[in-house]
């Protein structure tokens, strides 16, 4: 029983698709290969998957270089001569674009001026006073968002010190430390050196508890309330 008739159309399927482009692909190079052997004929074949991988065979005897030539030969046209044309002339604009743009950083730096007329040097003055706004204006926004910075660090700062502060004042305000003037805790919050402050405990009697203080000498945690 012979196999049905394959409708020649896309197949959708990628998995099949690839499978028939590699099983074609075989017996299209065999059929190449007994063409060469068998009619001594010169033959470059070169295929591309959809995933644009190259597949290629050519005649043992031969090279695909040759194979063009002998095309072009044949047909009286030169493919390498227009592809060296068209290359040419990109390069000659890209060479147009690279002078007019060193041309102009020139004129920009102030230099060959000497032969621009007057329309020409009012139209690079109006495009350097603007390329100047441009570069004020940027300068500007960095300043600002520079300041902007600065202001934020010295509020998180100034709200950082006054909760310190605050907890400071609440440590000194316990019962196990006694009472401290606020003046005298803002001293101290604020570095205030050689300061001392305490205050006996209420209801004792200060003639009794008093010690006899020195200079240099040591407080006991009985005597004073320090913060």
């Amino acid at each position: 029983m012979g196999r049905g008739k394959i409708e020649i159309k896309k197949i959708e399927n990628p998995t099949n698709r690839q499978v028939t482009y590699s099983k074609r692909r075989n017996g299209i190079f065999k059929k190449a290969q007994e063409l060469t052997v068998l009619c001594d004929a010169k033959v470059s074949l070169i295929m591309f998957s959809n995933t644009n991988k190259l597949n290629e065979y050519i005649s043992p005897s031969t090279s695909t270089k040759k194979i063009y030539d002998q095309y072009q030969n044949a047909l009286g046209i030169d493919l390498w001569g227009t592809q060296y044309e068209k290359m040419q002339e990109h390069l000659r604009k890209l060479n147009d674009i690279n002078h007019k743009l060193r041309q102009e950083i020139r004129q920009r730096r102030g230099e060959g001026l000497n032969d621009l007329s007057i329309d020409h040097l009012r139209g690079l003055e109006q495009h350097m006073t603007e390329a100047l706004n441009g570069v004020r204006g940027r300068k500007y926004h960095v300043i600002k968002t520079q300041n902007e910075t600065y202001r934020k660090k010295v509020k998180n700062l100034e709200e950082r010190h006054g909760n310190l502060l605050m907890e400071y004042e609440a440590k000194l305000e316990d019962r196990q430390y006694g009472l401290v003037d606020n003046e005298a805790a803002v001293a101290l919050a604020n570095g205030a050196s050689n300061l001392y402050a305490f205050r006996l405990h209420h209801g004792h009697n200060h003639h009794h508890h008093l010690p006899n203080l020195h200079l240099g000498d040591g407080f006991g945690a009985h005597e004073l309330r320090l913060p």
